[in-house]
């Protein structure tokens, strides 16, 4: 009956109701009760789907190629005039990166590291002390002259 006031982003009505039922499943005593209950929670869910799906977010995807020529740029490098220098004279710049362009890098950068990262292996050290042999313990030897002393019985 209240789908489109449940659906609302300004209103909690949804909330409200999955507090109710979250009380009212303390009283649950038979199997009908509890198959009620069930019902209700999935229909909560599908318009807390719903709900969530119709959130707008600003988000935009990840694009590598873009940002690798932002990275670029930033760098020194513009692609459209390295095509046109390409084209009208050869040996200018060619696609290379400046010789100071890491470095550039790495002064933007490092206003947002304060420190560098802790660094540690994830099997250990590479350098590793030499393995240590364990003594052997030696055991005493069971004598072998017990067959003599063994005896025989009388009858078989």
């Amino acid at each position: 009956e209240n789908r489109e006031d449940m659906l609302s982003s300004k209103s909690n009505r949804l909330t409200e109701a999955l507090e109710e039922a979250n009380k009212l499943f303390s009283g649950v005593s038979c199997a009908r009760e509890a198959a009620l209950d069930a019902q209700f929670l999935v229909l909560a869910s599908n318009l807390g789907k719903e709900k969530a799906n119709e959130l707008r977010c600003e988000m935009t995807a990840f694009d590598s190629l873009a940002f690798a020529e932002d990275l670029l740029t930033f760098m020194g490098i513009n692609r459209v005039e390295v095509e046109e220098n390409d084209i009208d004279s050869e040996g200018i710049s060619g696609g290379y990166l400046p010789s100071n362009a890491w470095h550039k890098l790495g002064e933007e950068t490092e206003k947002y590291f304060r420190r560098a990262p802790s660094f540690h292996y994830m099997l250990g050290s590479f350098k590793s002390d030499p393995h240590v042999p364990r003594q052997r313990i030696e055991r005493q030897k069971k004598a072998t002259g017990g067959e003599e002393k063994r005896a025989m019985p009388a009858q078989v």
